[in-house]
């Protein structure tokens, strides 16, 4: 059977600058910062102060206040940028078109799904009694009502799951959905992931992990991939969705194309819960599954996405197993590696997500975004060229975009221009 081509025809999304794509570019292009101290909970007792907050983020904004009320953040997030995606693909209305409704799929996911509604409801059973928690406390919190809301929304009947796999969960769920139009189960997907884990138990918990940046004074110069003195990441919140749509599907529609996905790669690394495999194995693997499922030399990939959570072990890891597979920069100089998370923080199951859509707006505009507050790069980092500071105007035809979580489970996607 031949492998189907597939593109890409809506984004959208709700990020530390605010809701929508442009906004997220722009401030990317720019340099800026998504950084800042958190406002949404009391700081007292917190030793980390400071996140990747979606600030003055009203759901009654987007959609009816008594359906807001029934979903956690992560929902809110998920739907909001589900939204803009589909109507930019034009795909909001299918009733009315020719689409078969079963063709069409979703799989919108989470790593963590609804904190937010777990703590607060435990609370109120503890303070109330088991039985005074709310009706809706589990569709608030299973981490796949984020898919179950969109598909009800728009009425697409097709593939409805979610892919957990903590920090890799927002680009599995996109490659899962790139298979399932590859392979002719479906012809559109609507994919990505959505997050919304700052409360006491997300910024407490990965506190006690030691795996949180205590810059707190210095929000914006927090997150800081590959820098020596990096001390940790910054958590962050929001949700990136992405249309995917088979190629002469969309071309007979008349839909605005993108950007292609053309392969997907994933790996375990089968060596620790937390620490990914020292020798960066496990990623090589990944991105090497990626490039031969395109069909494309290391050679023909001028930009690298990395995972770059700024902490010393992944840093390290993914640093080397780029340069691994595509040399490092004496070897390959034409090749733009960048960490966005120096920006926007670590979205945690969104963040492989909004990442894809980085990739993609650096394909469509030919500009690299920068790694911010690489003031000193750690030695034991490989060399490669981070693009300290400010964008990059260059001829971009091909980009990666790598994504590891916990437990080992390791996501590459490859995305090219048309």
């Amino acid at each position: 059977m031949t492998k189907r081509r597939v593109v890409i025809t809506g984004l959208g999304a709700v990020t530390p600058y605010g809701v929508g794509v442009n906004k997220f570019w722009d401030a990317l292009k720019a340099g800026k910062s998504g950084i800042s101290t958190t406002e949404s909970i009391s700081l007292e007792r917190h030793v980390v102060h400071i996140s990747g907050e979606v600030k003055d983020f009203n759901p009654e904004e987007y959609m009816d206040p008594k359906e807001a009320k029934k979903m956690d953040r992560f929902i809110q997030f998920a739907v909001v940028a589900a939204d803009e995606a589909v109507k930019d693909a034009g795909l909001d209305n299918i009733a009315e078109s020719d689409i078969d409704p079963y063709r069409v799929g979703v799989i919108v996911s989470s790593a963590a799904g609804g904190f937010r509604t777990f703590e607060d409801n435990h609370i109120r059973i503890i303070e109330k009694g088991p039985n005074k928690c709310s009706p809706f406390t589990i569709p608030m919190l299973i981490v796949n009502m984020p898919s179950g809301k969109i598909s009800i929304k728009y009425g697409f009947k097709g593939i409805n799951k979610v892919v957990v796999s903590a920090c890799a969960t927002g680009s599995h769920s996109i490659g899962d959905a790139f298979r399932s139009i590859q392979w002719g189960d479906a012809d559109v997907m609507v994919a990505g992931g959505a997050e919304a884990t700052i409360c006491d138990v997300g910024l407490g918990a990965f506190s006690a992990a030691r795996t949180l940046s205590k810059r707190n004074d210095e929000p914006e110069r927090a997150s800081r991939p590959y820098d020596v003195d990096r001390d940790g990441f910054v958590m962050s919140e929001g949700a990136g969705v992405l249309v995917l749509e088979e190629y002469e599907h969309a071309k007979k529609r008349g839909a605005k194309i993108y950007a292609e996905i053309v392969g997907y790669g994933q790996t375990g690394d089968a060596y620790d819960v937390v620490a990914p495999a020292p020798d960066g194995s496990g990623a090589i693997k990944a991105m090497e599954l990626a490039l031969a499922d395109a069909g494309m030399k290391p050679s023909e990939v001028q930009y690298v996405n990395t995972h770059g959570t700024s902490t010393g072990l992944g840093d390290k890891a993914e640093s080397h197993a780029v340069a691994k597979v595509f040399g490092d920069k004496h070897e390959n100089p034409g090749l733009f590696v960048t960490s966005t998370k120096s920006m926007h923080g670590h979205m945690l199951g969104a963040t492989g997500a909004a990442e894809a859509i980085v990739c993609v707006k650096t394909l469509t505009d030919n500009v690299v975004p920068p790694t911010i507050n690489l003031d000193n790069q750690d030695p034991e980092v490989a060399e490669l060229n981070y693009t300290p500071y400010k964008a990059v105007n260059a001829e971009v035809n091909a980009a990666l975009s790598n994504s590891f979580g916990f437990g080992g489970q390791n996501a590459s996607l490859v995305f090219k221009a048309v």
